[in-house]
């Protein structure tokens, strides 16, 4: 019986209604992946353009998969056509990575006529992403946070702010430094976590007595590239 569930629909002849069957699967179940990404990355922020990604990047997969079927020349002429594609866009967060991988396979999956798997595959992986994101696995109670400082010239970066910094961040390190205006001024850049409860603008007033009220941004969005503390 489940040899059946999990048969291929897709036969050596490639049928309309094989054919409509492996693309609206494909739809519904990144439909599906698409409201699990929503439900899940909802508090940190999403792309609109990427949800709508997620439900149409499974079937463009599938009928990839469907139109080369075995025919190698089909396969090399596709590759040779994507080859001239060329992406433009930043780096994106791992966590979309991650699911666009994840769209490609079940796109994969439905292609190929194995539409059972593709459900099943869905079903798990978007069990695991609910109860990582429920858990908050692997989330730091604190922000990973970036300040950036500028100071004039005659002033000391590396020791001016130190105890500023130990009275109001658990951990904090500089990361750059860089000068601006004809080295006039000095913009250091530091990765930080602040500590429980404190007040953000007496921290930023306190820095800003010591720089001289110039330039302190402290972006206070949660950073997700690897900073070492």
């Amino acid at each position: 019986m489940l040899e059946t569930v999990f048969a291929s629909t897709i036969s050596e002849t490639l049928t309309f209604t094989a054919t409509l069957t492996s693309i609206f699967a494909a739809l519904v179940m990144g439909l599906f992946i698409s409201m699990v990404y929503i439900k899940t990355q909802g508090k940190e922020g999403y792309s609109p353009g990427f949800t709508i990604t997620l439900i149409m990047l499974p079937a463009i997969i599938a009928i990839i998969i469907l139109l080369v079927g075995n025919n190698i020349a089909r396969a090399f002429s596709l590759a040779g056509a994507f080859s001239l594609i060329r992406f433009r866009s930043a780096p994106g967060d791992p966590i979309d990575i991650s699911y666009v991988f994840f769209t490609l396979g079940v796109g994969l999956a439905c292609g190929m006529g194995y539409i059972a798997y593709g459900i099943l595959f869905a079903i798990i992986l978007c069990t695991v992403m609910v109860i990582l994101s429920i858990t908050k696995y692997a989330k730091p109670k604190n922000k990973n946070m970036l300040l950036k400082i500028t100071i004039p010239e005659d002033l000391d970066y590396q020791n001016c702010f130190d105890d500023i910094l130990n009275q109001y961040t658990q951990d904090y390190k500089i990361q750059r430094v860089k000068t601006s205006d004809f080295g006039a001024l000095f913009e250091i850049v530091y990765a930080l976590r602040l500590k429980n409860d404190i007040n953000q603008k007496e921290f930023i007033d306190k820095l800003r007595c010591r720089n001289g009220n110039l330039n302190i941004v402290l972006n206070t969005e949660i950073i997700d590239e690897k900073i070492y503390i």
